[in-house]
């Protein structure tokens, strides 16, 4: 538990715990987010990704199920009828490896969700018990899927929970199988040799779901070209690279002296690679036999021919992964900058290395590559610009490597061999074709990730398999991306920065392995041996949500939704009265279930993750595309950037999660959610800091005494209207009309600051210093309460229901602007205080001494005269037109109007509301406020025409000259 200053506070948060109960308890009870068609409101379909149901929550996920409820209940208050579902994703092999692993009474997965459990139970012996049911994987789905929506009720979640279902109810399956036969008519999905990610230990093809840490790390399959190096025997070494136009520029091949390797016999040649590669490599095809193994340094010294003739040494380097693809590569010392270290490494001691001198020292760097800003060896520029001094400094060679090939990929010229003149952009096709026909060429599959090694669930290394007959979904079948390519055109991206990774997916998507032979989900309708992988099952299932609770109302089960049904709910084909006899219900049910969709589709806004752009929402786009008519496709995702914690990445093995059941606990459910709204825009990653969280705790227990105050004294109060009272409402106004324009544009962070901590902010300066009309406060509480409901739901039911109201704030309409109370002069006015408290501090700083009195001066009416001159015109504004349009403050004035010219036209008009009658009066009803943020004793406010002081011709309107004895 957070330790707060004051022990008054904890006290606070259990008051907010109960009212949050109360009201969650109230929404649960009265319906209040339950969604039907109405003929009188625009249907608005609000959806977030289901959570998959192998554990506990924590805030990350969080974070982005309040973003998504603020905006649930902000567009429910705009006037439309949202309907924010949600169900769980079970699917897959995740929850049935972690049965498989209880099952097997494996210590670290006991303990882990024995740990898991006790979050939501405090008995260990029903600890115990729940636990031991685990080894069925239906027992860890429903276990997680209930304690979860226990968890987003906790949150304050507006979500209508008559759409539950999971991915494994019979109802689904027969949804899924629809949707790959649609998929199938239309030629989207073939079964091919391919390959792709695989478990060995499980036997299977894996996607993100399976992988453990699937959607941060983007494990691919990666393809290098392995280049075949010829002895004068029948033995062959296999270099791998992903740059085969550098063969042009081989001096020798590298090996890891200390490494494993294998000589196999494979069809009648005797091919070489590491000990790990030949495992792998089994999996892709090859078959061989494993002839003898043995150590790098047996290799060294030999000579090898390459492709191009050119007849190099085998070299020992220890930079060398023999885990990677073949665990031997070939050298481009001129091009490389791993490889120009190791050459100068071995030079400098070739004893040390057992290689002899007459070897090495021959070795020079051979110039293939052309590219701009680099010299004739831009590796060797690379490596000396950095320092680097040996071959083991890895994170500098990475980094230099990285700048070589980005540098000559899109700039660079290939100069040597029978492709001279090419781009390097455009080269390397034509390399491996050359390499193919002579013969020395082999396709080697690699895993790639941000992590390595990429492990299953299951706990096995993943790696590539080549496995015949796989079905895949064709990303390039013919049609396919364009359609693809439309909706995402038509689509809104929120935050539009992330639209290019949407596109750049949409480009990159190939193949993708569609089924598996294990798990838990849907069998493939035309091949019942595979089960449908869990990321193709999750693409389209918001249409799903239209029409589950009517089909359990209706108890229709799995075999009665056919086919036919579907392409009359969701495509409008078909003879409903036959559909309807065939499935024994009326036709008046069949066309409500079709109406339904046809209110709520397509899907308004779907919120997420960013680290679903290149997996489930560009699938998404896909699968609509495929099946649905376009005025069916997604209007709008909306995305967000992960939690991290005090500057660290949250991890079990850190020991820095939070999970979301505890945050109720621990925090309560409006400070998280005032917390994480107000601590980061969409685009930034949030960090979490506990002197953040207190902050906004401590703000939240200021807003709720003020509104108790606020309330308490409403009848009691002055009834005065004066300066400080025109500013509040028009202080509070302007928030309503700011908070509406910041979350219509998808501004969450904004709308906090300005609707909670500005708002409070306002009204706190209100009463302190002097304003007491409490009356006009409880009227202005009307309003703000209402802007904050979307953030702090619990906390506005509460104050909605002591203003009087006996309806629910979560259902009252966003509160109307008065926009003749916005008076911007007023505000002007305040802030010019403002600003004058900051001139005057900062003057303060540097002068010695501490003077105890300030004097004020205001700008001369004229100035104020020249500013209105200048504000007619229209920006923006140059010196010429502004000097002509005050010619004749210039003719009069002479220096001074002209100051005022280049100031005003430097700042485009930023004292447009300036008012001087205004700026006097604020200036003295806020006297106590200088005096209080300054440190002076007195305060003086004196107008320039009356002053005796020199700086008063310094005074501008809306900048007061500052004069302290």
């Amino acid at each position: 538990m957070i330790c707060f200053a004051k022990r008054g506070f904890e006290e606070f948060a259990e008051k907010i715990r109960e009212i949050e109960r109360k009201w969650q308890k109230e929404w649960k009870e009265k319906r209040v987010f339950e969604a039907d068609p109405r003929p009188d409101k625009p249907g608005f379909l609000f959806t977030i990704p289901y959570p998959y149901t192998s554990g506990p929550l924590h805030i990350g996920h969080g974070r982005t199920y309040v973003l998504g409820d603020v905006f649930a209940r902000y567009f429910r208050m705009k006037g439309y009828n949202v309907l924010f579902p949600m169900a769980f994703h079970i699917t897959g092999t995740p929850i049935e490896a972690i049965s498989a692993r209880i099952r097997k009474k494996d210590p670290k997965t006991l303990k882990l969700y024995k740990s898991y459990v006790s979050l939501y139970i405090k008995d260990p012996q029903e600890v115990e018990k729940i636990v031991s049911k685990f080894v069925e994987p239906m027992a860890v789905a429903k276990f997680f899927s209930d304690v979860i929506s226990s968890d987003f009720d906790a949150l304050g979640c507006s979500i209508d929970w008559r759409h539950r279902f999971t991915t494994g109810d019979p109802e689904y399956n027969a949804f899924v199988s629809w949707q790959f036969l649609k998929l199938k008519e239309k030629g989207y999905i073939t079964q091919s040799t391919y390959p792709l990610l695989f478990c060995p230990e499980e036997g299977q093809a894996v996607g993100e779901d399976d992988i453990m840490g699937g959607d941060e790390i983007a494990a691919e399959v990666q393809e290098f070209v392995g280049v075949k190096f010829r002895f004068d025997d029948r033995r062959v070494l296999i270099a791998s690279t992903l740059r085969p136009e550098t063969i042009f520029g081989i001096t020798n091949v590298w090996v890891h002296p200390e490494g494993s390797y294998v000589e196999l016999s494979v069809e009648g040649e005797r091919i070489i690679v590491s000990e790990h590669a030949a495992e792998k490599l089994r999996l892709q095809g090859w078959d061989f036999d494993v002839l003898r193994k043995f150590k790098g340094r047996e290799l060294v010294g030999l000579k090898v021919r390459a492709p191009n003739g050119a007849e190099v040494p085998v070299l020992p380097a220890s930079f060398v992964d023999v885990n990677n693809a073949t665990g031997i590569v070939y050298s481009v010392p001129a091009h490389a900058p791993f490889d120009y270290a190791a050459l100068v490494d071995i030079k400098k001691d070739p004893d040390k290395f057992g290689i002899e001198k007459e070897l090495v020292e021959p070795i020079e760097p051979i110039h293939i590559i052309d590219v701009p800003s680099y010299g004739e060896f831009p590796a060797k520029e690379a490596v000396e610009r950095r320092g680097i001094r040996s071959q083991q400094d890895f994170s500098g060679l990475e980094e230099a490597t990285k700048e070589i090939y980005k540098a000559e990929f899109y700039g660079g010229v290939l100069v040597a061999g029978p492709f001279a003149g090419t781009k390097i952009s455009e080269v390397k096709e034509k390399v491996v074709s050359w390499l193919k026909e002579k013969g020395d060429f082999v396709p080697i599959y690699e895993v790639t990730a941000k992590a390595l090694p990429v492990r299953c669930r299951c706990g096995a290394e993943v790696v590539v398999a080549v496995l015949p007959d796989q079905w895949f979904l064709d990303f390039n079948a013919p049609g396919w991306k364009e359609k693809a390519r439309k909706a995402l055109k038509n689509m809104e991206i929120v935050p539009e920065i992330y639209r290019r990774l949407f596109e750049d997916t949409i480009e990159w998507l190939d193949k993708r392995p569609c089924a598996r032979k294990r798990g838990i989900g849907t069998r493939l309708p035309f091949d019942p041996e595979w089960i449908i992988e869990s990321l193709s099952d999750s693409t389209i299932y918001m249409a799903f949500y239209t029409v589950i609770h009517h089909i359990r109302r209706l108890k229709l089960s799995k075999e009665s939704l056919k086919p036919e049904f579907w392409d009359y709910i969701f495509l409008g084909k078909g003879d409903p009265e036959r559909i309807s006899k065939e499935m024994g219900i009326t036709v008046e049910d069949l066309r409500k279930m079709r109406d339904e969709f046809l209110y709520w589709y397509p899907v308004d806004q779907r919120h997420t993750m960013i680290a679903h752009i290149t997996n489930h929402l560009t699938f998404t786009i896909f699968h609509h595309a495929a099946i649905f008519e376009e005025k069916h496709w997604p209007r709008r995702f909306s995305l967000n950037e992960p939690v991290i914690r005090e500057g660290a990445k949250m991890s079990k093995s850190k020991g820095n999660v939070i999970p979301l059941v505890d945050v109720p606990k621990q925090y309560s459910a409006d400070w998280f959610r005032l917390y994480v709204v107000s601590a980061a825009d969409l685009s930034t990653v949030l960090d979490w800091r506990e002197a953040g969280v207190r902050t906004v705790g401590n703000s939240l227990r200021r807003f709720y005494e003020l509104v108790e105050r606020i309330i308490s004294n409403s009848e009691s109060g002055s009834d005065e209207h004066g300066l400080l009272e025109s500013w509040i409402v028009s202080r509070m106004n302007s928030a309503v009309k700011e908070v509406d324009e910041m979350l219509s544009s998808f501004r969450p962070r904004d709308a906090s600051i300005r609707g909670f901590f500005i708002a409070l902010r306002d009204v706190e300066t209100y009463i302190r210093y002097g304003g007491r009309n409490f009356k006009l406060l409880k009227e202005l509480l009307e309003k703000w309460v209402r802007i904050l409901a979307p953030i702090i739901p619990h906390l506005a039911e509460e104050i909605w229901h002591q203003l009087g109201h006996d309806d629910f704030v979560s259902l009252a309409p966003w509160p109307e602007v008065d926009e003749e109370a916005i008076d911007l002069e007023v505000e002007t006015a305040y802030q010019v205080v403002e600003s004058t408290i900051e001139d005057a501090n900062s003057v303060l700083k540097v002068l010695k001494g501490k003077p105890e009195k300030l004097k004020i001066i205001v700008a001369p009416e004229w100035k104020y005269q020249e500013i209105r001159a200048l504000r007619r015109l229209k920006p923006p504004i140059n010196v010429r037109e502004a000097m002509s349009t005050v010619r004749e403050f210039l003719k009069e004035r002479g220096k001074e109007a002209q100051d005022i010219v280049m100031e005003f036209v430097k700042e485009q008009g930023v004292w447009k509301n300036a008012r001087r009658e205004l700026e006097i009066e604020m200036l003295e009803a806020l006297k106590q406020m200088i005096v209080e943020k300054t440190g002076v004793k007195t305060v003086i406010i004196e107008e320039a025409e009356r002053s005796k002081e020199k700086r008063a011709s310094r005074a501008l309107p809306g900048k007061p000259a500052l004069v302290f004895t």
